[in-house]
């Protein structure tokens, strides 16, 4: 009984060991590949805590009515973290065709409260037909604040 494979069905260097040259290079491989997959795993992650995460304040549009041609009363409903902490929302005013014809910083008083609601106007350059939350931030502009 012979011990050798047969003939043409592998080629003559199928049995030999790797060179300790190709073992390190292999491994160097692997650790840069487990270094890369980390590194993109924390991105990811940091990618994802930075969009998915609780934002200090958020704002919805609860209801408008068309006050006249050119202005639109808004209702938000704010909703803060931190409810002793003043922010600032910016409401839009949309025409027709869906451009914006209006915009307003409404300031949001400290409140006791994390839910807050506010009403305001808007005018506009255009006849309004909807109206929509821009968003909000926690850095209230000095000028909007009540002396």
């Amino acid at each position: 009984m012979s011990t050798s494979p047969p003939a043409g069905r592998y080629s003559r260097n199928a049995s030999r060991a790797p060179a300790a040259e190709e073992t390190r290079g292999s491994r160097r491989r692997t650790v840069a590949l487990s270094v890369a997959g980390a590194l993109f795993g924390l991105a990811v992650a940091y990618l994802g805590y930075t969009n998915l995460a609780d934002k200090p304040v958020s704002a919805e549009l609860t209801g408008f009515s068309l006050a006249g041609p050119t202005t639109i009363d808004v209702r938000i409903d704010v909703t803060r973290s931190d409810p002793a902490r003043a922010v600032v929302c910016i409401v839009r005013a949309r025409s027709l065709d869906g451009s914006e014809t209006g915009r307003r910083e409404v300031y949001v008083p400290p409140s006791d409260q994390r839910l807050f609601s506010v009403d305001s106007s808007v005018s506009t350059s255009q006849p309004p037909v909807a109206a929509d939350v821009y968003g909000c931030g926690t850095d209230v502009p000095s000028y909007l604040v009540p002396a």
